[in-house]
C-alpha cells in the first residue's frame, strides 16, 4: 500500500507500530505478561541486562500500560500488591535506563525522590512507591521484592509477580534472601549477625510482624542452630555495608 501524502494515515501508522512490534514478539499478552517476557528473557539469577531490556519494545509497551491501569480498580488485595510491586521493579529499571544511578548519595536523591512516573493512576517517585502505596499493604515480605537495581538489595526475579502465586513469591524471596551469606551471615558459635541494612531501615516492620527482627528472621532461617538463637534472641546484631552499585549490566 503507498500513502502518498496522506497525513492521518502516516500518524495513524506511527501510533499503532509500537504496539504492533509489541504483538509480534509476545502475541496477544495482558500488561503483566509483557512484564514477565522482559524479565525472563533479561535477567538471570538477579543479574539485569539493562541493555537489552531498553531494546525490548515490550518493556516500553508494559510501561505505557502501568499508565493506563487504574490500580484502586484492581479487584483483590493481591491483585494490587502485585500489581505495585511490578510496577516498582520496571520503574526502577527504566530510573536506570534513564541515566540515574543510586549509587552515589545525590544520585539516590535524584533516583528515589525526584525522579516521579506515571503508575496505576498516581504521580509518585520512588520512595513514595515504597512508602506510601506498598508498605502500607502491611506485608514485611515485600523488603525482599521490591529491587532498586543494586547489589544489596534482593535479587530481581526472572519473572514478573502474579496474584495467583503472591504468597509463594514472596516466601520463596524471604527463604531466598535472609539464607543469602552475601546479604545475611550467622555465627551461632559466635552468637553475632551480620545482617543486611534493610533489617536496620524497616525494623519497625519485622517488629510489628513477629516481635523483632531476629523472631522474624527465625521463620525462614534454614539452619537449624541459626533458626533457635534467632528465636531466643541470642545473636549481636551488626549490619553490612550497602553496596549501592547496579545489579547488572550498564545501559548503552
Amino acid at each position: 500500500m503507498k500513502i502518498r501524502g496522506d497525513k492521518p494515515a502516516v500518524l495513524l501508522l506511527l501510533l499503532v507500530f509500537p504496539f504492533c512490534a509489541v504483538y509480534a514478539q509476545t502475541g496477544p499478552a495482558g500488561p503483566r505478561d509483557l512484564f514477565d517476557q522482559v524479565l525472563r528473557a533479561h535477567v538471570t539469577d538477579g543479574r539485569v541486562d539493562y541493555p537489552a531490556i531498553k531494546r525490548d519494545p515490550r518493556f516500553s509497551g508494559y510501561l505505557a500500560a502501568l499508565r493506563e491501569t487504574d490500580a484502586d480498580a484492581l479487584a483483590t488485595r493481591q491483585e494490587k500488591l502485585a500489581f505495585w510491586i511490578n510496577a516498582y521493579n520496571a520503574l526502577a529499571i527504566k530510573g536506570i535506563l534513564d541515566g540515574l544511578s543510586p549509587a552515589s548519595l545525590f544520585g539516590r536523591l535524584k533516583y528515589f525522590k525526584l525522579a516521579k512516573y506515571d503508575a496505576g493512576g498516581k504521580h509518585i517517585n520512588l520512595y513514595d512507591l515504597e512508602r506510601e502505596v506498598i508498605i502500607p499493604f502491611g506485608d514485611p515480605r515485600i523488603h525482599f521484592a521490591i529491587v532498586c537495581a543494586s547489589r544489596s538489595c534482593p535479587k530481581l526475579r526472572s519473572e514478573a509477580y502474579a496474584a495467583g502465586r503472591l504468597d509463594e513469591q514472596l516466601n520463596d524471596n524471604a527463604r531466598g534472601f535472609i539464607n543469602d551469606a552475601a546479604r545475611n551471615r550467622f555465627d551461632v558459635e559466635n552468637k553475632t549477625a551480620a545482617l543486611s541494612r534493610i533489617f536496620d531501615w524497616f525494623d519497625d516492620d519485622f517488629e510489628q510482624q513477629a516481635g523483632s527482627v531476629q523472631r522474624y528472621l527465625g521463620e525462614y532461617l534454614e539452619d537449624p542452630a541459626a533458626r533457635e538463637a534467632a528465636d531466643r534472641e541470642n545473636f549481636r546484631i551488626h549490619y553490612l555495608k550497602y553496596d549501592w552499585n547496579l545489579n547488572g549490566i550498564a545501559p548503552d
